[in-house]
Parts: C-alpha cells; structure tokens; sequence
C-alpha cells in the first residue's frame, strides 16, 4: 500500500458485476454471513463520562499491557451500535493486528438509552474528544486512533478538527462515507429513490425517542411524532432543539465537520464511494479537502454507502474498506500522486 497512489488504491477495489448497482453494493453486504464473533478476546464495559449526567458505553478490547499497544475508538453511524456488524468485524481485526480496541456506544444508542438526558446528534464531537482526554491522561495511552463510519465519521473528523495539534497522542483517524455536511446529506437521503433507507432511519429514530420519552416523562412532547414524514422534520422537531440548536437548518449547518476539517493535525484517512446513495462524492471534491497536507481521500467508483464488498481475492476478505482502515493503522498510507 506505500507504494499506491490513492487512484490507484481506489481502482483497487473490485466489487462482483451485480454490486456495481449502489442499492444493492449498500445492502447485501448486510446480510452475507460472516464471522463476527469476539469470542476469544478480553472484553471490559466501561462508562465514560462526557459531560455531567452523560455517559458513553465502551466495550474495550485491552491487549495485555494495554500502554504498548497503540489504541484504535470506534464509533457507528445513525441508528447503529457497538454491536453492528462492521463494528464486530474490524474490532475482531484490529485486535489481531495488535490494537486494542474500543467499540462505543453514542448516546442512547446499543440500549444506552438510560445513560444520558439527551438524544444523539451529529454534532456531539465533544464526547469524543473527552474520551480521547481520558484515554490520555487517565490511562496513560500515547497512540490513540479515531475510526467511525457514516455519521460516526463526521463525529471523528469534526473532534479532531477541534483537537488540532492540542494532543500529540492523537495519532490519526480513519471515516467511511462521513456526512460532513448534514444539509447536503438529508437532502440526498429524502430523495425518492433514497426512500428504503430514508424509512428505515426515520421508523428507527421514532421508536427510540418513544423509548428515550418512557425514561424521561415529560422531557419531549411526542404529539407531533405520528405526523412527522421525513429526517429533517425529526431532526427540526427534536434533534435540533434537544441539541441546543436553533432548528433543524442550524443543526445541519453546525453539525457538520467540514467547517473543522482544515485544522486536522494528524493523517486522516477518508474513505467514500463515488456511488454512494445520500453521502455525495461532490463535498469531498473540493480543494480544502483534495489539496489538505493531511487527509487522502480514497473514493472508488463503486461502493455504496459503507458497503464495500469486493469480489474474491486470496490475500483478503471481501471488507475492502475494513482492510484499507487496518493498513491506515498499521501505517501503510497512499501516497497523495
């Protein structure tokens, strides 16, 4: 991989005929078995506190002297958690790799519902530079990475923008498909043709403010919840205010990383597909992120949202972009030309 280009590692990824269709690239991979148990690995639960009355649940995957091993966070995307496939899939590699190895919750995602007031929100990159605070100075780490996906990479891109070069035990960060500019991306998923996903994530999202609401009677008025139709009427109705945002318009504005972007410090590592269904390759062509000393973007033609199943390859299995994270890590970076 030192020696690739990033054209030349995106042209890398070969998917089967049938999954150059982004739909299909998007979902199927959802759905083949694997093997994603972690059965083997030492696993401890811990609470992280965030802010006052909020705490995030880790599912830590310590080596044995966890302080000789670099550590890599995890973080999913929207209506995710620890438990979701490709988060079980790369811990299970990175572990093996020599990391150790953090699977996070966002709040009141993974049945964490309990743990905080708030509901999650694109823009709470402030959990994650906390965790990254206590992982330095409480535990002593000195090579920590970020690693998230979707809405969870915007969250590691935005805190390590606002990290800057303010924690040299920052060692870098890897995103997949990360909605960097809300705005563009709810657009983009309220599209017809978007409308599987678009369901999925609003039926979603109303039945954990339903479940969030029975822990915190009287925090949301849930009379408008049977009425609304799309994310952006969610996120404009609850997200947003319970956020501290002005609306939904501000959130989507504030939330996204691409304000931040051009302090990141450290490597950074994006991975996107030019196909992707609601994650446009448009914001990612820009000269602020094309020309940044520090952030290579890997965008293959194909790839869906996050999917990335590649045809047979003996050196391999088919998660390209799980095994592109893993050479990040290991320090295997295409070079920019």
């Amino acid at each position: 991989m030192t020696n690739l280009t990033v054209q030349d590692l995106a042209l890398s990824f070969q998917p089967p005929l049938p999954l150059k269709n982004a739909h299909l690239m998007t979902l199927i991979p959802r759905y083949v078995p694997r093997e994603i148990s972690l059965t083997g690995l030492p696993q401890e639960s811990r609470l992280f506190t965030v802010e006052p009355q909020s705490q995030l649940q880790g599912f830590c995957h310590w080596q044995t002297d966890r302080k000789a091993f670099p550590t890599v966070v995890l973080v999913h995307g929207l209506e995710g958690s620890s438990e979701s496939r490709y988060m079980r899939g790369i811990t299970a590699k990175a572990f093996r790799s020599g990391f150790n190895v953090i699977r996070l919750n966002q709040r009141t995602c993974g049945g964490t519902e309990h743990l905080s007031p708030t509901l999650y929100n694109s823009g709470l990159s402030s959990d994650y530079r906390a965790i990254v605070k206590e992982l330095i100075h409480h535990d002593g780490l000195d090579r920590i990475w970020l690693a998230g996906y979707s809405m969870g990479g915007n969250l590691v891109l935005k805190a390590a923008g606002e990290l800057g070069g303010s924690e040299p035990a920052l060692a870098g960060v890897a995103a997949v498909c990360p909605n960097i500019n809300p705005t563009v991306c709810a657009h983009a998923l309220e599209e017809p043709r978007n409308w599987i996903y678009h369901r999925h994530f609003v039926t979603k999202l109303k039945e954990r403010l339903r479940r969030k609401a029975s822990l915190f009677p009287e925090k949301w008025d849930l009379s408008l919840l049977d009425k609304i139709r799309t994310i952006s009427e969610f996120d404009d109705v609850y997200t947003a205010r319970d956020g501290g945002y002005r609306d939904g318009a501000d959130y989507y504005d504030r939330a996204g990383s691409r304000h931040v972007l051009k302090q990141i410090a450290v490597p950074t590592l994006i991975i996107t597909a030019q196909d992707d269904p609601f994650i446009p390759y448009s914001m990612f062509t820009v000269p602020s992120i094309q020309q940044h000393p520090n952030i290579q973007v890997v965008a293959p033609r194909y790839g869906g949202h996050c999917g990335f199943y590649q045809g047979g390859r003996r050196d391999e299995d088919p998660y390209w972009s799980e095994n592109r994270i893993l050479d990040f890590l290991r320090g295997m970076r295409p070079n920019r030309s």
